[in-house]
């Protein structure tokens, strides 16, 4: 009796991707390619989303000259990857359970200067790209982006160049050219990553004690991070700041969703 192979289905991979990519196997606890990787360069992914990171690890896979070294659902586990993998390239998301992805970059830099980091983020990139490079990251790129972009600005920053959008690049301009572009922007640049880090999460519903426990703080310290937030965006209560970080966020994300309108329109 003769058997016939069963089709396998193409898996629907993050970013819009479709691939039938070969299989990648783990060496050592390393990530390696089966068509192997002894001149290909290595990326470390850092992406809370086991799902997310095998969609990116097999389409990085698939390319001639890279490859995935290792991956790491959270910052402690990349920074320890950091030696045992020694990639070339850190593919990392800002969203991370233990820490800030702002924090990692800022880690990684002390460790490894020369290293390049490359931010992945379904983050608004038109205010979060400007902090990711102030902490050290050389490029910044949505998930809405295409594969092909992506595979474009990972080889950009190994080139030693710096990666945003058009769309960023034109912002980052803009506001130079400008100056401080409006009370309300200037106000909230002048939080540090972390207090803008607690903003955040203030507007998206969290409590004291659930910012506490996301961000491995104690309530204490969220608590004078908030006060910091309120004394620089000049708001004289708890609720008012609640209230305004919740429009903060609301604007973003209409921001945004239009924005990414418009490139679907173009594409």
């Amino acid at each position: 009796m003769v058997h016939q192979k069963k089709k396998v289905p193409e898996r629907r991979l993050v970013m819009k991707v479709q691939s039938s990519i070969g299989s990648a196997t783990k060496v050592g606890g390393q990530t390696k390619s089966a068509k192997g990787a002894t001149d290909r360069m290595g990326v470390l992914i850092v992406n809370s989303h086991p799902i997310t990171r095998m969609g990116l690890a097999q389409l990085i896979n698939n390319q001639l000259d890279l490859v995935v070294c290792d991956e790491a659902g959270t910052a402690a586990k990349a920074l320890d990857a950091l030696n045992a993998s020694k990639p070339n390239l850190v593919l990392s998301e800002i969203a991370l359970p233990d820490k800030s992805g702002l924090e990692l970059i800022k880690d990684i830099k002390a460790i490894r200067p020369g290293l390049p980091v490359l931010v992945i983020s379904m983050q608004d990139e038109a205010f979060h790209a400007e902090r990711a490079l102030r902490a050290g990251a050389r490029g910044y790129i949505t998930k809405h982006e295409s594969a092909e972009e992506l595979m474009h600005a990972i080889r950009h920053v190994l080139d030693g160049k710096i990666y945003v959008s058009k769309r960023i690049s034109s912002h980052i301009l803009e506001t130079s050219l400008a100056g401080n572009a409006g009370p309300v922007r200037s106000s909230i640049e002048q939080l540090s990553d972390r207090e803008f880090e607690v903003f955040e999460l203030t507007g998206q519903g969290l409590s004291t004690h659930d910012i506490a426990k996301r961000l491995y703080l104690s309530v204490r310290t969220v608590q004078v991070h908030r006060l910091n937030v309120r004394r620089k965006l000049h708001l004289e209560t708890s609720s008012k700041l609640i209230s305004y970080a919740a429009r903060w966020i609301e604007d973003r994300r209409s921001n945004f969703s239009s924005a990414s309108a418009r490139s679907l329109k173009r594409l």
